[in-house]
C-alpha cells in the first residue's frame, strides 16, 4: 500500500506539469514551483528505494522463517520500517534541496529536462558545483548500494529456500510472487543508477531523460 501511494505521488509530482508543458507554448515553472517539485520528487524516489529494500526483507522473513514471521514482522515492526523509509527519504531530500537551491542560477533559465532535477539544475548554476556533485554521487551511491545489497542478500536466501522445496507448484507460486517485485527493483535501481550514481550523469542529459521516463511512468504502471 505504501509503495503504491509513493508511486502515485511521485508520478503526480512530474507527469501533470510535463504534459501541460507538452501541450502549451509557454513551458515555464516558477522558482518556488521548481523547488517544491524537486523536494517532493527527491523525497518520494528515495523513500521508494528504501521501501523496495524493506519489501525484500519482508519476503525473506516470510519465505525463509515462516514460523518466526508473525513475531519478527509484527505490525509495530512494519510501521517502524515504513516510517524509517519516509524519514530517510525526507533527510536526503532536505540535504539535496538545500545544497542545490543555495546556488546562484545566473547563466540560463532553460532547464534541459521535463522536470526539475539535480543534474539539469547544476548545469544552470554559475558557481562551483563540485560539492553538490560529490554529495549527489556519494549519497545516491550509498543509498543504491546499501538497498541493493539488502535486496540481493534477501533474494539469495529466498532462491536457495525455493530450490530446496519439493513441491513444484509451491516453487512456481513463490517465483511468481517475487517476480514482479524483482522486475520493479531491476528497472528502478537501473534507471536511478544511470541518472545519479555514475560520473557521467551530468553530461548525458538525453540519456537521463529516457531513464527518467521509466521511473516516472513505466515503473509505477
Amino acid at each position: 500500500g505504501n509503495l503504491s501511494f509513493v508511486d502515485l505521488c511521485y508520478s503526480s509530482v512530474i507527469v501533470p506539469k510535463a504534459m501541460a508543458n507538452l501541450l502549451s507554448s509557454t513551458k515555464a515553472i516558477s522558482f518556488a514551483g521548481c523547488a517544491t517539485q524537486f523536494f517532493l520528487f527527491s523525497l518520494l524516489v528515495t523513500t521508494e528505494s528504501f521501501l523496495l529494500a524493506v519489501m525484500a526483507y519482508d519476503r525473506f522473513m516470510a519465505i525463509c522463517s515462516p514460523l518466526r514471521y508473525p513475531v519478527t514482522m509484527c505490525p509495530m515492526a512494519c510501521a517502524r520500517l515504513v516510517l524509517g523509509a519516509y524519514c530517510g527519504g525526507c533527510l536526503h531530500s532536505i540535504i539535496e534541496s538545500s545544497l542545490t537551491f543555495r546556488l546562484p542560477f545566473c547563466s540560463s533559465n532553460r532547464i534541459n529536462h521535463f522536470y526539475c532535477d539535480v543534474p539539469p539544475l547544476l548545469q544552470l548554476a554559475c558557481a562551483d558545483t563540485t560539492l553538490n556533485e560529490l554529495v549527489m554521487f556519494g549519497i545516491c551511491g550509498l543509498i543504491i548500494v546499501s538497498t541493493t545489497l539488502v535486496v540481493l542478500v534477501s533474494y539469495g536466501y529466498i532462491t536457495v529456500t525455493i530450490l530446496r522445496m519439493r513441491s513444484g507448484s509451491g516453487r512456481h507460486k513463490l517465483f511468481s510472487t517475487c517476480g514482479s517485485h524483482m522486475t520493479a527493483v531491476s528497472l528502478f535501481y537501473g534507471t536511478v543508477f544511470v541518472m545519479y550514481a555514475q560520473p557521467g550523469a551530468l553530461t548525458s542529459m538525453e540519456q537521463g531523460k529516457v531513464a527518467s521516463v521509466f521511473y516516472a511512468l513505466v515503473i509505477p504502471m
